[in-house]
């Protein structure tokens, strides 16, 4: 079983996976985190080669990461690829939310190169909340919340069979 992390960037799709992989006891992936392993820093990419330049290495690091089982975490834009939606469909899918307000002080680290602000931010996540929507069955907010919390509610919508 493939459990798949979407949502905006700055949501906390790598540090809730991690915990939640490790509640489930099962395999965590970061893509985001096997482009820099294989390509170097993201921003690097978007730099020097352009974003339709990144987006097909990501899509080819996704594509490889859906088909193991385990917790995946997708970079937020991953989901703008349309294979990549139709490869959703296997998959369980949890979008993570958060609000404008909570944001603020995660995306300061200038690791993001579509994301310099809130406003930003707020321009992306407009551009792609329909997709994030449609492609969830399930959605848990972690603007406030504590992240345990997030993770046990996940952890028992997939151990209940996903109502």
């Amino acid at each position: 079983m493939t459990i798949v992390l979407i949502g905006p960037p700055a949501a906390g799709k790598t540090r809730l996976g991690k915990r939640l992989a490790a509640r489930l006891k099962v395999p965590f992936v970061d893509t985001d985190s096997r482009i820099v392993a294989a390509h170097g820093p993201i921003p690097a990419i978007f730099a020097e080669h352009g974003e339709p330049h990144f987006r097909a290495i990501e899509r080819e690091i996704v594509a490889a990461a859906l088909g193991e089982p385990g917790v995946v975490s997708l970079g937020g834009g991953a989901v703008i690829d349309r294979d990549t939606q139709a490869d959703l469909a296997d998959a369980l899918v949890v979008l993570l939310t958060v609000s404008p307000e909570a944001i603020a002080s995660r995306i300061g680290s200038g690791k993001r190169p579509l994301v310099t602000d809130v406003e930003s931010w707020k321009r992306l996540v407009a551009a792609r909340s329909d997709i994030y929507t449609a492609l969830a069955d399930y959605t848990a907010d972690t603007s406030n919340r504590p992240i345990d919390t997030i993770v046990e509610e996940i952890a028992a919508w997939v151990e209940e069979g996903q109502r």
